[in-house]
């Protein structure tokens, strides 16, 4: 059965290659998504569709808290909200007790919230699949390709090779 979170941290071009790269997942739809309460604005993120069979929703988890700063309390967090969108109340549960297991691999507190996804915009099609459009551009390189070889060391069992062959 299809399943979907969706995850905001860092910069939506950042997240969406990071998901992008993975096994099991079968699309990313990148733009900014809203909560309630006090985390009812437009935050950037993105919305993954996967496979449970092939990659885990803690393994999706995991691999969003290892690839944005999910410690950092900085200002810049309204437009970059670390969190963890969840679209049942069962994998708010499991969302929140795999952050709890986490915080063991971090010397900081870990900040990402779990939060009920409530409203997406979707954003501009010339900027979708930013990265893999275009690798080569300045952003990328500096930004995004530290994020996609540390998920190539660290998460290699989910790493889509053939997506990746330019980092290896």
């Amino acid at each position: 059965m299809i399943r979907k979170a969706a995850f905001g941290g860092g910069c939506h071009w950042c997240t969406e290659a990071v998901f992008a790269a993975l096994k099991g997942v079968i699309a990313v739809e990148q733009g900014w998504i809203a909560s309630d309460g006090e985390n009812d604005t437009f935050s950037e993120g993105v919305i993954v569709t996967f496979d449970p069979d092939t990659i885990g929703f803690k393994v999706l988890i995991s691999i969003h808290l290892h690839t944005h700063s999910a410690t950092s309390v900085h200002s810049m967090r309204g437009k970059y909200r670390s969190a963890v969108y969840v679209f049942t109340d069962k994998d708010a549960a499991i969302a929140a007790k795999t952050i709890e297991t986490l915080q063991q691999d971090f010397e900081t507190e870990i900040i990402t919230k779990v939060l009920p996804f409530r409203d997406f915009k979707r954003n501009n099609p010339e900027a979708l699949n930013y990265y893999f459009n275009d690798p080569q551009k300045p952003f990328c390189e500096t930004y995004i390709n530290p994020k996609l070889k540390m998920l190539l060391s660290k998460f290699t069992a989910v790493a889509d090779l053939e997506k990746l062959q330019h980092l290896i």
